[in-house]
């Protein structure tokens, strides 16, 4: 199953991305994670991603598209997988569906989550972080658990506000996903991909009615496979090796068939028994 889940900030798309991970088996494939994973690796794309931050300018849609296919390329990926953050506009998904087009993964689904914005402002902040793991929680609807402890540091969770959080700046970030995001919504419906989530209400209910969307769509991602035809190379050494066969079996045939055949009559030049007796007792005439 190759999945995209769709919508604004604070619509929970991180929170089912998780629960269709464990349900399915799939990874879930986050632009931001991979950013910030490359960059640490210090590869040729990492290095790029890096000289972008430090320079303040966003990761380029080309940097950001190699290291996605880079990623589907992994053993993991091949079953599906479940594209979070990405894309967040046309140009990106044109681009998004090209390369998976080459890659020959192409989606099975486009989940949008929708959330009214009143309802997304009060989520967005209740959000908080922890600065030592990174982990995010929502004090509203999904706190810490009672006695939890950072595997970062062995100690509660330190928890912070991101500035994107604050209920400040929810409103233009929902106005940039209004004008930049929300068309992909049109994009996928005409290509019969996009399923509309009622995504309000509690972490369970969302769930259960995001699998009931992508139930039939997973129940028939595995068809039956039929055993791959033979390489041309071998299917015509085979057919020689009939040949010589067939071949052999008829000399063997042939040469059977004469040992049993009997042998030709020939005609007798000798004198029967009672012809030599009378040459024997024949006198010959005297001449007068």
């Amino acid at each position: 199953m190759r999945i995209i889940l769709l919508g604004a900030p604070g619509s929970g798309k991180g929170t089912q991305s998780q629960l269709l991970v464990r349900k399915y088996g799939i990874p879930q494939v986050s632009t931001g994670d991979l950013l910030r994973a490359a960059r640490a690796k210090g590869t040729g794309l990492g290095l790029a991603v890096r000289a972008a931050m430090d320079s303040g300018q966003l990761v380029s849609d080309e940097i950001v598209l190699g290291i996605i296919r880079e990623r589907l390329a992994e053993p993991d990926a091949r079953p599906g997988f479940i594209l979070d953050g990405f894309p967040r506009n046309l140009e990106q998904a044109r681009a998004l569906d090209e390369l998976l087009s080459r890659l020959g993964q192409p989606l099975d689904a486009v989940a949008l989550m929708e959330v009214n914005y009143a309802e997304l402002t009060r989520r967005i902040a209740g959000r908080r972080t922890c600065r030592a793991c990174g982990a995010v929680f929502n004090v509203l609807t999904s706190p810490p658990p009672a006695g939890a402890t950072c595997p970062a540091s062995g100690a509660a969770h330190e928890l912070y506000q991101r500035p994107d959080d604050r209920e400040e700046t929810v409103a233009e970030r929902l106005k940039v996903y209004e004008e930049k995001t929300r068309p992909l919504a049109d994009f996928y419906a005409q290509r019969g991909l996009l399923h509309r989530i009622d995504a309000e209400g509690d972490v369970e209910s969302v769930a259960r009615r995001l699998e009931a969307a992508l139930g039939e769509l997973a129940a028939g991602s595995a068809p039956a496979r039929t055993p791959p035809r033979p390489a041309p190379r071998r299917r015509k050494a085979r057919a020689a090796s009939r040949a010589r066969g067939l071949v052999k079996r008829a000399k063997r045939s042939k040469k059977a068939s004469r040992g049993k055949r009997k042998p030709a009559t020939t005609r007798r030049t000798t004198a029967t028994p009672r012809r030599r007796t009378a040459l024997k007792t024949a006198r010959p005439r005297r001449r007068r």
